[in-house]
């Protein structure tokens, strides 16, 4: 008799570890005497208690999990044709205490009583999209502390860093486009940080396209007065398939099965331009560069994605000199306030930008309408993180510090939902949960438990770096190891993140520290039943984690389910609190509390890798 068993229906973890290097072949939610095939486990009631299956496998074990339960048990993997056998695990294995009492306090707590899509409301829906330097950003940060001191957190306070640059919103817009057989109403959205126009303005709209520097040429003298479309026709195709997905369990299985990439903490390796992208890129330059000393009315694009009304928008382009470097950590940014002048910059609907170049295809003239009022503030180049904490209480470590943290900036064009309020929300939720779990326990937490909420991540981790760099560690730059250490540096344990939309925890990202592995494994071991249980020995790049792990600290950032971000919600008008998951986001406050609770409560700080090595070179400029 056999049947087959979802992996979410596991309870032990088993990993198995090829012992031809350190990094285990896999992790799973385990049960007795299972085989995996294609993404399913099948449990063989007739392997039960059957070591005979075991006979001359000398290279894989079972590295943790329940060891009572799987030393009279076998499991047999089958992987996509390639067969695993996992051998009982040894009698003396050790498994990281977890306190079931206060797991249950926390499931309780989290999932009945949760505060979390409140909180997520009053980010988005009262404040909108937080944009660094913005006004409602400075409102959602007071909305931020107040809410941290009702919690009774302590040192609750904004912690300067920068200075930054300009403050900026929007005040009005309109856009229209017309030609001689109708009327057009347009769907755009102004770039951060881009200059308005001078009242209402008109003019026609004009394609440029040219490859090179001679075909620029073509249009000197031309552009000034003139709305400036700067791309192709992007095709649009239609979406036969589902925007939104969950991991499957082959998914999860990929993920446990990698190993270790080069770069430090299994992180994604530096991108490298090949001599055409940089002859692209540069060109691109160029090309910006003469718009700019054109002075068109305004300059519009389609962005690279997007569709169906969604538009994924970030900041405006400003002109720069060829050895100014170029993104976020290079070069002029729009955000400076000693930038130089620019030009009115917009993303357009795709659909609505098509029908235009069709149209200038066809040799029919387009005029376009467009009003833009922004405001500019200066008063203030500095921004701030937001930080609370629920104080240690142990005299021997509860100066050591646990810390979760999510960033609360976000772009412009929606109100910053699944990037960062979702993770901002869940984390604030953590520390409502710890506060009301501890006063159920009539104790405090053995280590202070301190939140961040970040501010600059949107622009480079520039919030989440300098809290690193004056508190913990320096260093020479991005991607080189620390220079100098700070006394707090010792008294760090851990660092948790959430910063990958509204989906569940699936899991968590080692950074490359199999130290962690059988400590994560236990604390996830609760929560297999509510579809958590993968372990991966890489990470995922792009946020404030890495702030700590590129100094060696033990930063972390939790496996989540991508449901739409990538292809819908992620830096686009339409990440709103509508695209948030309930369900999703209360589990993940709940997972993670656990995470906190016990990191706060364990004997011993969380173990350490290596410091990192240099992955790059110094930035000269």
């Amino acid at each position: 008799m056999v049947r087959a068993l979802s992996v979410r229906e596991f309870r032990p973890i088993v990993a198995v570890k090829n012992f031809e290097g350190d990094a285990p072949i896999a992790f799973f939610a385990g049960a007795p005497n299972a085989s995996f095939t294609g993404g399913f486990i099948m449990i063989a009631k007739s392997l039960f208690n059957s070591a005979s299956v075991c006979t001359g496998v000398t290279r894989t074990t079972v590295v943790g999990g329940d060891a009572g339960a799987f030393c009279t048990t076998v499991a047999v993997f089958l992987i996509s044709g390639f067969s695993v056998a996992i051998a009982p695990a040894p009698a003396t294995a050790q498994t990281e205490p977890v306190d079931t009492e206060a797991v249950e306090m926390i499931k309780k707590e989290g999932l009945e009583n949760s505060h979390v899509m409140n909180y997520l409301s009053w980010m988005t829906d009262v404040y909108g999209g937080r944009l660094t330097g913005s006004p409602a950003l400075d409102g959602a940060t007071e909305w931020a502390l107040s809410s941290m001191k009702e919690l009774g957190l302590k040192n609750v306070h904004k912690e300067e860093w920068g200075p930054f640059g300009r403050g900026w919103t929007v005040e009005h817009m309109s856009i229209q486009a017309s030609t001689e057989y109708g009327t057009m109403l347009l769907t755009a959205y102004p770039k951060a940080w881009t200059p308005g126009t001078d009242g209402r303005v008109s003019g026609e709209v004009i394609h440029v396209k040219a490859d090179t520097a001679e075909e620029l040429e073509q249009y000197r003298g031309r552009l000034a007065g003139k709305i400036v479309l700067i791309q192709e026709i992007r095709e649009v195709e239609e979406p036969f398939g589902p925007t939104a997905r969950r991991l499957e369990d082959t998914n999860l299985l990929t993920m446990a099965n990698a190993s270790q990439r080069s770069r430090r903490g299994g992180g994604r390796r530096r991108f490298q331009r090949t001599e055409e992208q940089r002859a692209r890129f540069e060109f691109q330059r160029e090309l910006n560069n003469f718009i700019f000393a054109e002075k068109p009315l305004a300059i519009l694009d389609r962005g690279s994605k997007g569709d169906y009304g969604t538009i994924f928008v970030s900041s405006a382009a400003v002109p720069s000199p060829a050895n100014a470097g170029g993104g976020f950590r290079g070069g002029i940014r729009a955000w400076d306030v000693s930038k130089p002048e620019t030009v009115p910059q917009l993303t357009l609907a795709v659909e609505h930008y098509n029908r235009i170049m069709r149209l200038i295809a066809l040799g029919i003239p387009v005029e376009m309408d467009l009003d833009l009022q922004v405001a500019f503030d200066d008063s203030d180049p500095m921004e701030y993180n937001i930080i609370g904490e629920i104080p240690g209480t142990d005299p021997e470590v509860g100066d050591e510090v646990v810390m979760i943290g999510a960033h609360f900036d976000s772009w412009h064009a929606g109100t910053g939902a699944t990037d960062n309020a979702s993770g901002s929300s869940v984390m604030i939720e953590v520390m409502r949960i710890m506060k009301a779990v501890y006063a159920k326990k009539g104790t405090g937490p053995r280590r202070t438990i301190r939140i961040a909420l970040w501010t600059g991540e949107e622009q480079g981790l520039i919030g989440s770096r300098a809290y690193v760099s004056e508190h913990f560690a320096e260093s020479a730059g991005r991607g080189q190891p620390p220079t100098k250490f700070h006394p707090e540096y010792d008294k760090l344990s851990a660092y948790y993140n959430m910063d990958n939309g509204t989906g569940k925890v699936r899991g968590v990202y080692m950074q490359g520290n199999n130290k962690v592995a059988p400590i994560f494994r236990a604390w996830l071991a609760p929560f297999n039943d509510m579809g958590a249980a993968t372990l991966t020995i890489n990470n995922t790049g792009g946020t404030d984690h890495q702030s700590f792990d590129g100094v060696g600290l033990p930063g972390f950032q939790f496996i989540q389910e991508p449901i739409a971000y990538g292809p819908k919600t992620h830096h686009s008008n339409m990440d709103v609190y509508d695209h948030a998951i309930a369900e999703d986001l209360m589990q993940a406050a709940t997972i993670i509390a656990s995470f906190t609770y016990h990191s706060a409560e364990r004997d011993d700080m969380m173990p350490r890798k290596e410091l990192p090595t240099a992955t790059r070179s110094p930035r000269t400029n």
